[in-house]
């Protein structure tokens, strides 16, 4: 099926890039689209408040800075689980098992991502517990608005990058290409949940 279907693990000559990466762009176009919307709507609601609360006074920095700490990290396990396929092809040593390197560096992005969920419920548990809700007021639900979507985004990236792990890096036993290609999308989509969080991490709860 997949030899019918043209520029999946080469470049279209017009855009320069495979179908798939073209296909991801986009999607995280969109992406960028709904983050951008309720960033600016973020933007707007603080700028026309007299009395804006500091998100340093009400949410706790040290642990979104963990977080901060553990998403960097997880996109360089990220990028090291892509790379340690790219040399495998380089070195030409046979496809019929997917790298050892591999599945360690996926599996540690995909621990690094359940780390983040985890002291991320820890946070919202803290939260509960104060009876601070959506429903409070603006602030706290812009706050749960955004770090719940973007946890949702999250949760998707882990499912992703396990489906890889597993059942889907048996596809690096016939197309060791296609499969490298796959495992680049799966990092653009991850970083991309990376860097929303950069932009969240001082937005909310240093600003």
């Amino acid at each position: 099926m997949s030899a019918l279907i043209r520029y999946i693990s080469k470049p279209h000559p017009l855009t320069g890039v495979t179908n798939a990466k073209l296909g991801t762009w986009c999607f995280l176009a969109s992406e960028m689209m709904l983050f951008g919307g309720l960033f600016s709507a973020y933007v707007l609601l603080r700028a026309g408040s007299t009395a804006w609360p500091r998100g340093s006074e009400l949410l706790n920095v040290p642990l979104a800075t963990l977080n901060t700490l553990i998403l960097i990290t997880s996109s360089v396990t990220m990028v090291m689980s892509w790379a340690s396929l790219i040399m495998k092809q380089e070195k030409g040593t046979g496809t019929s098992k997917v790298p050892g390197t591999f599945s360690f560096y996926m599996g540690s992005t995909i621990l690094l991502g359940l780390a983040f969920l985890v002291v991320k419920a820890f946070e919202y548990g803290s939260k509960f517990s104060h009876h601070h809700f959506p429903g409070t007021d603006i602030f706290y639900g812009i706050y749960f608005t955004l770090t719940g979507l973007h946890g949702l985004h999250v949760i998707g990236g882990i499912l992703l990058n396990t489906y890889f792990l597993f059942p889907g890096s048996r596809l690096w036993q016939t197309e060791p290409e296609q499969f490298t290609g796959r495992i680049e999308c799966a990092g653009l989509y991850w970083h991309f949940v990376d860097l929303v969080w950069i932009f969240l991490f001082p937005v909310l709860y240093l600003l």
